[in-house]
């Protein structure tokens, strides 16, 4: 058996061959698409905007309710219920993606469905599982209409509710899970420039308040079902996690 082999079997996957250039374009449109975003997201303009949403001193308790109850942009009134997240609230491991999809629209959870089952895996290679020492999110709470990618606005109105999720988890590690995720808390680098060295999380709004975290990119589990070739990269950057978090201790 080869490494390849072994590490799909480690994710109890098994190869979905597609071809390189249906993964390369599928790629390059998310960055297309989210690339100008996150350059309105670190303007001014924008991050003045998220100020109305500034959540402040706020306790756990009261951050679920605010974002329970957020009504600052549409996405609120289409969306099924916000997402606020799952897990030990002092986890030392923290896991963001970009935004739920419909499975974790209707069951309020985020990376439900098969990309969950395979986040689940990719924890399970590591010796972790969900909710033991391990919190995971999303950047935007709500589910975009037919999936779309979120607006610069949507977003902004969301990221003082993950950057107080952070500093009250206060994670010694935090993994961010996809291109979106990579261009938002990287900000404005393409997970290809990112990914495979270990960084610092700084922020991306006023409400930053907790900087300095260990930050490592990775693929985001949706991904790796299209483009199986890839977790193979993926399981190293889960070994680099292993590592860093093994330094902390």
């Amino acid at each position: 058996m080869n490494r390849e082999e072994a590490i799909l079997r480690e994710f109890n996957l098994y190869p979905l061959w597609q071809r390189r250039e249906q993964a390369q374009s599928v790629r390059e449109q998310v960055t297309a698409a989210v690339q100008p975003i996150t350059e309105q997201i670190v303007s001014k303009s924008v991050v003045e905007k998220a100020d109305m949403q500034n959540p402040g001193d706020s306790s756990w308790p009261e951050l679920q309710a605010l974002v329970k109850n957020c009504t600052a942009c549409k996405l609120r009134v289409s969306c099924t219920q916000t997402v606020f997240g799952m897990g030990d609230v002092r986890a030392d491991w923290l896991f963001v993606g970009a935004w739920p999809g419909v499975d974790e629209d209707a069951q309020g959870e985020p990376f439900a469905g098969q990309p969950g089952k395979l986040l689940d895996n990719m924890l399970a290679a590591i010796k972790l599982k969900r909710g033991r020492n391990v919190y995971i999110t999303n950047i935007v709470k709500c589910y975009p209409p037919g999936n779309r990618t979120p607006e610069a606005d949507e977003i902004a109105q969301c990221v003082p509710y993950l950057e107080r999720q952070i500093q009250l988890i206060q994670p010694k590690l935090i993994v961010a899970l996809g291109e979106t995720a990579a261009l938002l808390l990287g900000h404005g680098a393409t997970l290809s420039g990112v990914r495979g060295k270990l960084h610092d999380y700084r922020g991306s709004s006023a409400h930053a308040l907790v900087t300095g975290i260990p930050l490592i990119f990775t693929y985001d589990p949706i991904y790796l079902m299209q483009t199986p070739l890839k977790k193979a990269e993926a399981w190293d950057d889960l070994c680099l996690a292993i590592a860093t978090m093994q330094a902390l201790v």
